[in-house]
């Protein structure tokens, strides 16, 4: 039980966050997982049936509250589930050991890039699709890989490329359910077939994807109103200096690992 509560607040707050900044849900919940032991194919798959029902549901509030391009949306979503199902076949055949330093290295970069993006100025106008295709690829790519890269790339990099934050995030939270799906999809099909043996004990981590999704709905019914209301440079900050404490922490552990068996 006190797992199952201690899991649901995380999901809560960091839904939170992602509701108002477009990006946090996965990566936190993500590290979260991983600092725990979950090798990275159950943790990006555990995030991935987590947000499965947490994009939906804070995707349907952006909806109804009109911060949601619909051009923008679907853009991102062909993109991201092109990127997605690549980025999860590569991991279902790269062992645990082999991917855990390039992930944390990768969170660590996507965290310094959060802060280095909170004190850039934007432009209001929408992104062209020339840059949203690619963004959204590599989002997704990202994303299946560690279950969290969906946000912090495209959101960041949109609202960093001068669109409006309203219309960027709202988009980025509805298109997100259909790369999640996506993923999802070839995560559990290779579990199914037995594809990769990390995939095994899956139902191991059943009491904390139920508890993130237990933390995550309430908070992404508030989403569209968080979005209009949260304030977005301090919350900004504080997300990306947690994500480099912790990948770093992370990354030195690994590497004194390297070393004592030297």
């Amino acid at each position: 039980m006190f797992d199952f509560v201690a899991f649901a607040t995380v999901g809560f707050l960091a839904q939170l966050i992602d509701g108002a900044l477009g990006m946090g849900y996965g990566v936190i919940c993500s590290i979260l997982l991983l600092t725990t032991g979950v090798p990275p194919v159950q943790t990006s798959a555990s995030v991935h049936a987590a947000k499965l029902f947490t994009s939906a549901t804070a995707g349907t509030s952006h909806w109804l509250n009109g911060n949601v391009d619909r051009k923008l949306m679907i853009q991102l979503a062909v993109a991201g589930v092109i990127g997605g199902v690549s980025g999860a076949l590569l991991l279902t055949h790269v062992s645990s050991s082999t991917m855990r330093p390039f992930i944390f290295s990768y969170l660590l970069i996507v965290g310094a890039a959060i802060l280095v993006r909170v004190f850039r100025p934007a432009r209001e106008s929408l992104p062209r699709g020339k840059l949203v295709a690619p963004v959204g690829a590599t989002g997704g790519f990202l994303d299946a890989l560690e279950g969290g890269g969906w946000g912090p790339v495209v959101t960041s990099t949109l609202i960093g490329s001068g669109a409006p934050p309203r219309y960027v995030i709202g988009s980025v939270n509805a298109a997100e359910f259909v790369v999640t799906s996506a993923v999802l999809t070839v995560f559990l099909t290779s579990m199914f077939f037995g594809i990769t043996q990390q995939s095994q004990g899956m139902l191991d981590n059943a009491v904390s994807i139920a508890a993130l999704i237990a933390g995550g709905i309430p908070a992404a019914l508030l989403s569209g109103f968080l979005l209009k209301k949260a304030p977005r440079k301090p919350l900004t900050i504080a997300v990306s200096l947690l994500i480099i404490a912790i990948s770093a922490f992370e990354l030195v552990n690994w590497f004194a690992g390297i070393v004592d068996r030297i």
